[in-house]
C-alpha cells in the first residue's frame, strides 16, 4: 500500500488512509472495525460562496436535483435502492462545500459508490423535474423565512459580511431562483462536480486495500474536469464593519429578541480557537456567565445562547438572547454589553477556562461516535484546511490561555465591530 499516507488516529479509535487517484480525486478511508457499518461521502469544494450573483442558490438547488435522476438510476433510485438494503442517506449544502452521505451495512456499501459515482457525470437535469423542484425549493424558502431568527440572521448578513457572498443566504433568493434553467445549472455542475474538485470519505468497517479498489472502479475513469480556480469567482476581501452597525425589525408575536455579532476569524486560526471557548465560558449551559447572570439571577433573558460560526475564509461570534415579559429590550441590550466588556477587563476564572476546555473536549469526543458522524467530521475538515485537524482541535485550544480569550475579546468584540440586531413585536393599532 506504498500509494497510502497511512495515519493511525487514536482518539478516533481509527486509522485513516490518504490518497488521491489520478484523476485528482481525494480518497480518505478512515477505518474503524468497532461497527459493521460503513459511512461514504462525498464532498464538493463548491457552496454559496462560489456562486455569481446571478447563481445565489445554486448550490443549494443543485442538492435538490441531485436526487432526480441519471439515464442509469432514474428518479427517486437512489432513495428507493438505499431503503431496499436498509440504509440511510442525505445531503447538505454550506458556503464553502455540498456533501452527500451514504450509511450502509459493511457487506453492502460498495452500492453507495455506484449511485454516487453515477451522478457525478450523468445528471439528467429533466425540465419538467427541474420546474418541480424549483418550486418546492422557493417554499423551503418562504418557510425559512417566517422564522423570525433565520430572518433577523439574515437580514444582518449584509452589514456582517459586506460585499463578501457570505453575506447572501444559502438557499439564495426568489427572483434569482425563479430565473434558473437547467442549461444554467447544468454549466455549474460540469464546473465544479467532478473528481479535481471532489474528495472521497468511507468510513468505518472497511479493509483500505479493497475500499481503494472499489473506489478506483467507480471514479478512476471519470475525467478531473476544469481547475477550480479557474471557475470560483473571485470574491472581495473581508472586512470589518466601518463602526458599529444597527438593525431593527418587527414580527408578528410577542418575543422581542436580539442577536449580536462580531466578525471573528476563518476556522483553525487562533481567533477561531478562542471563539470556542469564549462563547462556552459566555453561554454554554446553566453555569455559563450570561446564562448564570442575565436568565437565573436577574431574570432579563428567558435565554441567552452564543455560537462560533468559523467558516474558510472567515468567522463570527453570534450571541443570541430573548427579553423576558415586562424587561425593556434596552435593559438587556445593555446587560449583555456589560458582560461582553466585563470579559474584556479580566482573563475568565481557571474554572471556567477549565470547565470550557472540558466541555468542547467532550463535543470532539461526540463528533466521531458513530461513523456517519466521523466521515463528516473528517470531510468538513478536509476541505476547510486538512483532515489532520479534525482530531487535533482540543490539543490546540489546551495551548492557549485565559489571557488569550481576553486578548481576544480585546481585538474582536469591541463595540465598533458589532453589528447589533433587534425584532420587536409589531405595534399593534
Amino acid at each position: 500500500m506504498s500509494q497510502w499516507k497511512r495515519t493511525p488516529v487514536e482518539s478516533a479509535g481509527a486509522v485513516v488512509h490518504d490518497t488521491r487517484l489520478d484523476n485528482g480525486l481525494r480518497v480518505l478511508v478512515v477505518e474503524r472495525h468497532t461497527d459493521p457499518v460503513v459511512a461514504s461521502m462525498c464532498w464538493y469544494r463548491v457552496g454559496s460562496k462560489s456562486e455569481h450573483p446571478d447563481e445565489a442558490g445554486m448550490s443549494h438547488f443543485l442538492e435538490h436535483m441531485m436526487f432526480k435522476g441519471t439515464p442509469t438510476f432514474g428518479k427517486g433510485s437512489v432513495d428507493r435502492e438505499i431503503t431496499r438494503l436498509g440504509g440511510s442517506n442525505n445531503a447538505f449544502t454550506s458556503y464553502d462545500y455540498t456533501a452527500y452521505w451514504f450509511e450502509l451495512a459493511s457487506d453492502r456499501w460498495e452500492t453507495a459508490l455506484d449511485l454516487e459515482a453515477d451522478r457525478m457525470q450523468g445528471l439528467l437535469l429533466d425540465p419538467e423535474e427541474f420546474e418541480s423542484e424549483k418550486a418546492v425549493v422557493l417554499e423551503e424558502l418562504s418557510m425559512g423565512l417566517d422564522d423570525p431568527w433565520r430572518r433577523l440572521s439574515q437580514d444582518m448578513s449584509p452589514l456582517l459580511w459586506g460585499r463578501h457572498p457570505y453575506s447572501r443566504p444559502i438557499i439564495g433568493y426568489r427572483d434569482v431562483l425563479a430565473r434558473m434553467t437547467p442549461e444554467s445549472m447544468r454549466a455549474f455542475y460540469q464546473r465544479f462536480y467532478h473528481p479535481g474538485n471532489a474528495t472521497v470519505v468511507v468510513s468505518g468497517d472497511v479493509e483500505p486495500e479493497a475500499a481503494f479498489d472499489a473506489i478506483a472502479k467507480r471514479y478512476g475513469s471519470i475525467p478531473a474536469g476544469p481547475r477550480w480556480e479557474d471557475h470560483d469567482p473571485w470574491r472581495p476581501a473581508l472586512e470589518p464593519p466601518p463602526g458599529a452597525q444597527r438593525l431593527e425589525l418587527t414580527w408578528d408575536d410577542p418575543g422581542r429578541r436580539i442577536l449580536m455579532a462580531w466578525p471573528t476569524g476563518p476556522v483553525g486560526e487562533q481567533a477561531d480557537l478562542a471563539c470556542d471557548l469564549s462563547t462556552t465560558v459566555l453561554a454554554t449551559g446553566r453555569l455559563s456567565r450570561m446564562y448564570r447572570k442575565l436568565v437565573l439571577e436577574k431574570k432579563l433573558a428567558s435565554f441567552v445562547a452564543a455560537h462560533n460560526d468559523a467558516r474558510q475564509e472567515g468567522g463570527s461570534l453570534l450571541l443570541y438572547a430573548e427579553a423576558n415579559q415586562g424587561v425593556e429590550m434596552q435593559a438587556l441590550e445593555a446587560a449583555l454589553q456589560a458582560e461582553i466588556a466585563d470579559f474584556a477587563k479580566a482573563p475568565p476564572s481557571a474554572v471556567e477556562f477549565e470547565r470550557a476546555q472540558s466541555i468542547l473536549a467532550a463535543g470532539e469526543r461526540s463528533e466521531t461516535e458513530t461513523v456517519t458522524d466521523l466521515a463528516e467530521h473528517v470531510g468538513e475538515y478536509a476541505i476547510d484546511r486538512d483532515w489532520p485537524m479534525a482530531f487535533e482541535l482540543t490539543a490546540m485550544r489546551r495551548k492557549l490561555t485565559p489571557e488569550d480569550l481576553q486578548a481576544f475579546a480585546q481585538t474582536y468584540l469591541t463595540p465598533e465591530r458589532c453589528v447589533t440586531g433587534t425584532s420587536m413585536p409589531t405595534t399593534q393599532s
